[in-house]
């Protein structure tokens, strides 16, 4: 019989105590590990993907590792994106899967890792460099006092749609990378990618062109 240690991350406490997020996880979850499978434990943990510590989570490996146990994780994106912290996982010992790409292994984890991780640092950097040009021109930094509540809330929305439109672009970038190591060709990518609503940066369905040039993307950044 298949034995499994469930592990849950939301990102923050609101979501932890809504359960925005989590019940989406446990179902993903359940889903999988169906009876005869067992599924020993739960570990939730409340903690942004930024930092890395995560008691939880060492608390599900040591689990998994002293009763053989796979740890089971809803998302791949509910790991740290630390590429450092993969990679400890990995040597951990312990078997992990991942429900939303089962077939993932340790080599194609460690690439998304470092993906993940440049991708942050690109982004930290840029923000750093903007700020410190908007300084040398002289030019205040912080909201300005004439900024309406609507234009605040504008902005905020503008961001979160940004943020769920990249982070949709970077799942199907993962998914093509797997479909693409297993031999399938740019077709069949496609198909596979517009079966789960994917679409590309402008919105529309994939083709074999697109998963291409979305594969280029990702080799320009390793």
């Amino acid at each position: 019989m298949k034995q499994y240690v469930a592990y849950y991350r939301v990102s923050t406490t609101k979501q932890g105590t809504s359960g925005l997020g989590l019940e989406a996880q446990r179902y993903a979850v359940h889903q999988y590990a169906r009876p005869p499978a067992q599924l020993l434990a739960h570990y939730t943990e409340v903690e942004s993907g930024k930092r890395d510590q995560r008691p939880q989570l060492l608390a599900a490996i040591a689990h998994a590792r002293k009763t053989g146990a796979t740890l089971l994780i809803a998302k791949l994106d509910r790991l740290s994106r630390n590429a450092g912290f993969i990679f400890a996982l990995r040597d951990s010992g312990v078997d992990f899967v991942c429900c939303d790409m089962p077939d993932a292994n340790t080599l194609t984890v460690g690439i998304f890792a470092v993906l993940a991780q440049h991708e942050r640092e690109l982004i930290s950097k840029r923000t750093k460099e903007a700020l410190n040009a908007l300084k040398a021109r002289g030019i205040a930094l912080g909201v300005p006092t004439n900024l309406t509540s609507a234009a605040i809330r504008q902005g905020q929305e503008v961001r979160q749609r940004n943020a769920r439109e990249n982070k949709e672009n970077r799942q199907a970038t993962r998914l093509a990378m797997l479909l693409r190591q297993q031999g399938q060709t740019l077709q069949q990518i496609a198909d596979e990618l517009n079966r789960g609503d994917y679409r590309t940066r402008r919105g529309k369905t994939f083709d074999a062109t697109a998963v291409r040039r979305l594969l280029l993307r990702v080799r320009a950044a390793l």
